[in-house]
């Protein structure tokens, strides 16, 4: 995402967060948790479907709508999964990567999620032929709790490149099911 679109974003969260008596800064979330489960999952939502509609609407370079770009990253994924873990649906778009998947620990997936994000870092900025960061930081991950939470997961990620009006080719899918 582009710098100032970012930016905006945090602007706007951190003037939700106020209204709600929450005082930005980096502990947000520590003090997000504090309020009653039902604001918390109001303004997380709303939060995820700002940042997802701005990520939908492919701000920045959108690197990954080459496909043998893309396929760095499919390939990526698929390479230990069944034996770290279990993926059942992703999609690569333009400018960001939704995924589904079981690990049998929370530092599996974070761990995972590191090595994911180097090796096709350095495979994509060998190719583009540029150093340095290729990822953002903040990622958003959910846990799902419910097969309700899961169909709807699943539903979401098969719908987003229609959602974001992208033509096959401008994306990669995967689904187990």
């Amino acid at each position: 995402m582009p710098k100032d679109v970012v930016r905006r974003w945090i602007a706007e969260r951190d003037a939700l967060l106020r209204q709600h008596g929450v005082v930005p800064g980096p502990h947000w979330k520590a003090r997000l948790a504090q309020l009653p489960r039902t604001v918390q999952q109001r303004l997380q939502w709303t939060l995820t479907e700002r940042w997802d509609n701005d990520l939908d609407a492919c701000h920045g370079a959108c690197v990954l709508r080459q496909p043998e770009l893309a396929e760095i990253v499919y390939r990526s994924f698929l390479h230990f999964n069944g034996e770290r873990y279990v993926i059942t649906d992703f999609v690569i778009m333009p400018n960001h990567v939704h995924l589904l998947a079981a690990f049998p620990t929370e530092q599996a997936m974070l761990d995972q999620c590191t090595s994911w994000q180097r090796y096709t870092a350095m495979q994509i900025n060998r190719r583009r032929q540029q150093r340095g960061a290729f990822w953002q930081e903040e990622g958003f991950d959910h846990l799902v709790r419910s097969p309700q939470h899961f169909e709807y997961y699943r539903r979401y990620i098969a719908e987003n490149p229609a959602k974001a009006h992208l033509r096959p080719g401008e994306y990669r899918r995967y689904s187990r099911v």
